[in-house]
């Protein structure tokens, strides 16, 4: 059930968002992070300048409500405390990942949900949403983007970002992670998904690093 508490105290609080749909594409993406979370963080390396950069652009400041998709093991939550946001709240759909980015903070400002984001009711006061190294293991862009528009407040900044660039990117999600990942679009393909319900501001597509950002329309329901 939405919002009952797995766990807490010296933990974020965890929830369960409705159940991820039975369908075989989320259930490989579970198996293969569920798998992959004990070792993950030890496989995680993090150059701060760029991490930064991106943190920037996506508009993660002091007093900011930010919602992380996919957000692993917390890998982000560290840096989210040193700019003073309002609250985070991390979704991913791995119940490993979860469990461990519940144990990376004790504090109140921080909610961790294990479930499908487009599935999960949703909580249209977030200022930004960020999507960090994980927009490959989607299956249907247009319907993550239309679903994550619902959680913006109007001008709130949807960020897709990698810490790799877009050949790069593609090239590590064609090995072992092929069976969970699409092909990465490219940033003028993805700029196109978001049209319809953010204005698209930013796109960066060098050898380092992959950023598509824009802020929420001014639209209606019957628009997303």
């Amino acid at each position: 059930m939405a919002g009952a508490i797995l766990s807490a105290g010296g933990t974020a609080p965890v929830s369960v968002g409705f159940k991820p749909a039975e369908d075989s594409w989320n259930q490989r993406v579970i198996s293969f992070f569920d798998r992959m979370a004990p070792e993950w963080d030890a496989r995680m390396i993090i150059d701060e300048a760029k991490l930064s950069f991106i943190l920037d652009a996506a508009g993660v400041r002091k007093g900011a409500v930010v919602l992380d998709v996919a957000c692993g093991t917390g890998v982000l939550f560290p840096y989210y405390l040193r700019r003073n946001v309002a609250r985070v709240i991390g979704v991913d759909i791995s119940a490993e990942m979860v469990r461990i980015a519940a144990q990376k903070v004790a504090d109140p400002r921080f909610e961790v949900i294990c479930g499908d984001i487009q599935r999960i009711p949703v909580r249209s006061d977030c200022d930004c949403c960020v999507i960090y190294n994980a927009f490959p293991h989607f299956e249907d862009p247009r319907r993550l983007v239309a679903s994550l528009a619902r959680w913006l407040k109007p001008g709130g900044r949807l960020t897709v970002a990698h810490s790799m660039g877009l050949e790069a990117l593609r090239r590590h999600h064609a090995g072992s992670a092929a069976h969970v990942s699409r092909e990465m679009l490219s940033a003028e393909e993805l700029a196109a998904v978001l049209a319809p319900w953010f204005a698209v501001d930013t796109m960066i597509a060098d050898r380092e690093k992959y950023i598509v950002s824009g802020k929420r329309k001014e639209i209606g329901l019957a628009d997303f």
